[in-house]
């Protein structure tokens, strides 16, 4: 079991036999406010605040211990790792809760997942791409838990310090491990491998999304590929790349691992046909899988969402689980696979499609087919800007405003960039009287509030620093 023990083994080598040390660890935090009875609490320095503040804190809601990088006070008993020497001496006075003072408690966390990771029998996919990661990760995971004791990362746990907590919230009873790695510069998923040692990888897409501080879209395409660069060689390694795409189908040759592919083309391992969206009953398809073709209906909204089934398929093949199995899994997810949008009631009885957690180009166009899908009284979207696009930021927007104007009745835009995509709606064919241009989510506010009515369906989408995830929650008050 994890325990005190096992944080000072993977911090300081030691292997030491103290009371103390024997106490379980029931959770790892970096919140305070998450602390309970058994955690870690990892103090972290951020821009705003320093955890170093809510040690305390911590300890008041159960923490055990925490990892500090320097003396809280006289109040607590500190085991100063960096001192190796000295730590047994220290141990004959330590009671509980005790503060783990290392020089680096980021760097910490993270050796200290490593460790726990190794001891580990458990096999891991890691899961990455520009869109469909979090969707992809909680489908998998769905699919593999059919059969195996599976673990996965929550929320969007998928940088170097969500991994980590990710990492030693497995047990010795997970045998899978489904994580999602984000990336925004090169080298970030080749660490959050040396943590993790995936032995499966799923490449979803490259699209141009955080490309400002990628640099360029190939160097977004390289810093995904080190997944792939990462993983064991045949047989115990495997790849799993998107057919679709020729810049993640590229990939192969970086990979020494098994290849297995997946899409709409019938060049690939596996592949759909015959996509059908049912609106927000979801899609059905065919799926081919050598001489194995089969009807699958999924409760995943919009056609785009055909590429997330047939990944977490493609999860469950690779690792031997038979298609009864998969089919289950595709099915049994409790919706927490879907891609952030949810249906919720609007004014005036109305129906709000709430995507404002994120927004790429790809990604809105998506929602846009989706809402193409539905019957509706007017069909409206509410489209805000779409950040660290790069050199791409113009086409982008623009883009979406083109198949904007194939959709909806209105066009309702957010901020500065917003007036991009009503630029490319107008280009298209979409008239003036079509299209509302609002400088913030307040103005939206009050031009929705008033114009939008019974049967209306209304998409909201864009960049989470943009805030529209208030509008929706001030127009779902309105209903």
């Amino acid at each position: 079991m994890l325990s005190l023990g096992t944080a000072v083994t993977a911090l300081t080598g030691l292997h030491l036999d103290n009371d103390a040390l024997s106490n379980t660890i029931g959770n790892v935090v970096i919140d305070s406010r998450q602390a309970t009875q058994g955690a870690v609490f990892v103090a972290l320095a951020g821009e705003k605040d320093d955890g170093h503040q809510y040690v305390k804190q911590a300890f008041s809601g159960g923490a055990i211990a925490a990892l500090v990088e320097h003396d809280i006070g006289s109040d607590f008993a500190c085991l100063d790792l960096r001192d190796v020497g000295a730590i047994e001496q220290q141990l004959e006075h330590i009671v509980l809760p005790v503060c783990l003072r290392v020089s680096d408690t980021l760097k910490a966390l993270q050796r200290f997942a490593q460790y726990w990771r190794n001891q580990l029998n458990v096999r891991v996919v890691g899961i990455t791409g520009s869109v469909g990661k979090t969707t992809t990760k909680e489908l998998a995971s769905s699919v593999l838990s059919k059969r195996f004791k599976t673990l996965k990362s929550e929320g969007n746990l998928n940088n170097e310090i969500g991994l980590p907590l990710s990492l030693l919230a497995l047990q010795e009873r997970h045998e899978y491990a489904v994580l999602e790695m984000g990336f925004y510069t090169r080298g970030e998923i080749r660490f959050l491998c040396d943590l993790a040692s995936p032995h499966v990888g799923v490449i979803t897409n490259v699209y141009p999304v955080h490309v400002e501080r990628a640099g360029s879209l190939n160097n977004i395409a390289a810093g995904k590929s080190e997944l792939i660069e990462a993983l064991p060689k045949a047989p115990e390694g495997t790849s799993i790349l998107n057919a679709d795409e020729p810049i993640v189908m590229a990939m192969r040759e970086k990979a020494s691992s098994r290849v297995f592919t997946y899409g709409l083309n019938s060049n690939a391992d596996l592949w759909a046909s015959d996509v059908h969206s049912m609106g927000l009953n979801g899609i059905r398809f065919k799926v081919h899988y050598g001489d194995d073709i089969m009807h699958v209906r999924v409760p995943l909204l919009g056609r785009h969402s055909v590429h997330t089934a047939l990944r977490a398929a493609s999860v469950g093949l690779v690792e031997g689980l038979t298609w009864q199995e998969i089919l289950e899994g595709l099915q049994a997810q409790d919706g927490q696979a879907q891609l952030r949008l949810y249906a919720v009631p609007g004014p005036h009885g109305s129906m709000l499609l709430d995507d404002s957690y994120n927004a790429s180009p790809e990604s809105t166009i998506a929602a846009l087919n989706l809402l193409d899908d539905l019957d509706a009284v007017k069909r409206i979207a509410v489209l805000g800007d779409m950040l660290e696009l790069g050199p791409f930021e113009y086409q982008g927007h623009i883009s979406v405003g083109t198949r904007a104007r194939h959709v909806v009745d209105l066009l309702v835009t957010v901020g500065e960039l917003g007036s991009l995509i009503a630029e490319g709606a107008l280009n298209a064919g979409m008239t003036t009287n079509e299209i509302v241009q609002c400088r913030d989510s307040q103005h939206a506010l009050n031009y929705l509030s008033n114009n939008i009515g019974s049967g209306d369906v209304v998409l909201i989408k864009g960049s989470r620093g943009l805030g529209l995830d208030s509008l929706v929650n001030d127009l779902e008050i309105l209903a």
